[in-house]
């Protein structure tokens, strides 16, 4: 007869046999693999039986890496941080997630990586949003006429090569020509616009940044603006996600009805990090090393900017990318690839550089697809022939250096393009409102300053400038609620700084 121990014993045995026979042993294959080899920026890795194109992984020392070359022996994984601490052999996890980065409010006035991680020995923004960084361009149907202007407050780009918000300009020119302030000037200007911006340094020095970040700071803009940095020393993997990171940064705001304005600096780095992660990754090379699709990164990169329908908000996107030419060579690859995707170019020439003329815009090798249908219509009446005088003019200027003798009517053409080059100098963030401009514009293209020394037109653009506003001030308001400039409103405007420069300035005589 079995005891009472017995029958408890047979009991235990009999739940511990169902149990052992209802477990399965299973291998988890899909989740863990192995470091194969690693270099600068790229690691081979095996092991996983499915993984998804741009799916993040795990190394063992919590960095992370995304899927790019996805073979059946081996994976090429881009790492987004630093390969020292990733040995072969080490373990690899899926994350089962795309590279995505925080997007919101709280990263308005912050310094971050293109994964939201701070740069600016602050918290970590304090964000509930997330948005993967590749994401599809907005469909057409989605997609509105570019009609609003974008100031940048530079007399020569809002005179003769406006921007819309919604289009994709692109600043070329060699290096050290003024290229970064022409675009920082353009964030600076939207202080009373309520456009959000967003400075993205892609293999930018640190120094650079820097300065970049104090000048936002010391001008108020930084609160209002998003600096996305991926520094030439961060691995390249880094630096190539950091443009489309700062994108979708950039959408968020887009799709809650904002204006957003995003700065590229630059795009030639980028291709080159690019390049470097194809060649660690063995693709097949092409022209200058660059891979294949070398155009189709920037093209679905630069897409995504545009101004959305009313009915979807209205919000837009407006792209500033800039790129390095080498010696002034703007039928180089990247050049002709990117000038091909936007919808103009602003040329910055390191020949007028070198002559002083600031900033160093060339007007005639510049252009805007959008054309005039951005500008206000002052700006069509004021400045409509501008371009095309200006070209004359520096095509005469060139006959001139010949000696030739000139007649009555290229004498005055030659006198006013002089007072005109004068008129479009601007020293660095020294923006100009609509007003301004538009006055200073008039006052150089009808005579008024023919008068005045070339030397002196700095000056007395500025008086001109400040007569109008003072004796034309309904006038100057009608201009910025878009009211078209009547003849006899110019007649005032003109007449009015005609008899501001006929007088003395204060404190000197009429000798």
């Amino acid at each position: 007869m079995k005891t009472v121990e017995d029958l408890l014993r047979q009991e235990y045995f009999e739940q511990f046999e169902q149990l052992v026979a209802d477990t399965r042993p299973t291998l988890d294959i899909a989740n863990l693999a192995r470091v194969l080899d690693v270099t600068n920026g790229v690691a081979q890795i095996t092991g996983f039986s499915s993984l998804g194109a741009d799916e993040l992984v795990t190394f063992a020392d919590g960095t992370l890496g995304m899927a790019s070359n996805i073979g059946a022996q081996r994976t090429g994984v881009i790492v987004l941080g630093a390969t020292d601490r990733i040995f072969p052999g080490d373990r690899v996890t899926r994350t089962g997630r795309v590279a995505e980065t925080p997007v919101g409010k709280a990263l308005l006035g912050r310094v971050v990586d293109p994964l939201g991680r701070p740069l600016d020995r602050g918290m970590p923004p304090r964000t509930d949003e997330h948005l993967p960084v590749e994401r599809p361009a907005p469909p057409i149907i989605h997609r509105a006429p570019v009609t609003t202007p974008l100031q940048t407050g530079i007399k020569a780009i809002d005179a003769a090569i406006p921007i819309g918000r919604g289009q994709r300009e692109l600043i070329l020119g060699d290096r050290q020509t003024g290229k970064t302030s022409i675009a920082l000037g353009a964030i600076l200007n939207q202080r009373d616009t309520g456009v959000i911006s967003i400075y993205c340094a892609i293999g930018q020095r640190a120094s650079g940044v820097a300065r970049v970040i104090q000048e936002l700071r010391a001008h108020g803009a930084l609160e209002r603006t998003i600096v996305v940095v991926a520094g030439g020393q961060e691995a390249p993997g880094l630096q190539f996600i950091a443009p489309y990171a700062a994108t979708s940064m950039a959408e968020y705001f887009m799709q809650q009805g904002r204006d957003t304005l995003i700065v590229y600096d630059d795009l030639t780095r980028h291709a080159r990090a690019y390049r470097e992660l194809s060649l660690l990754l063995r693709r097949p090379p092409g022209r200058e090393a660059y891979p294949g699709d070398i155009f189709h990164i920037h093209a679905r990169l630069l897409e995504r900017a545009t101004q959305l329908r009313s009915d979807l908000g209205g919000g837009s996107l407006t792209a500033l990318p800039i790129i390095e030419t080498q010696a002034r060579n703007i039928s180089d690859y990247i050049p002709t690839n990117l000038i091909s995707i936007t919808d103009g170019q602003i040329y910055v020439s390191s020949r007028l550089f070198d002559k002083g003329q600031l900033p160093a815009v060339d007007i005639g090798a510049s252009v805007s697809r959008v054309g005039g249908r951005t500008q206000l219509p002052a700006y069509r009446t004021v400045a409509g022939d501008l371009r095309l005088f200006y070209a004359q003019y520096e095509e005469l200027e060139t006959f001139a250096r010949f000696g030739t003798q000139t007649d009555t009517a290229t004498q005055t053409t030659l006198t006013r393009g002089r007072r005109v080059r004068a008129a479009l100098r601007q020293n660095e963030f020294d923006l100009l409102d609509v007003p301004s401009q538009i006055a200073i514009l008039l006052a150089a293209t009808t005579g008024v300053l023919d008068h005045i020394p070339v030397d002196q037109v700095a000056d007395a653009v500025r008086r001109a400038a400040d007569a109008a506003r003072t004796a034309c001030a309904p006038i100057l308001q009608s201009i910025l609620d878009g009211d078209p400039l009547k003849p006899l409103e110019r007649d005032r405007l003109v007449q009015a700084m005609t008899e501001a420069l006929q007088t003395p300035p204060h404190g000197k005589d009429a000798g």
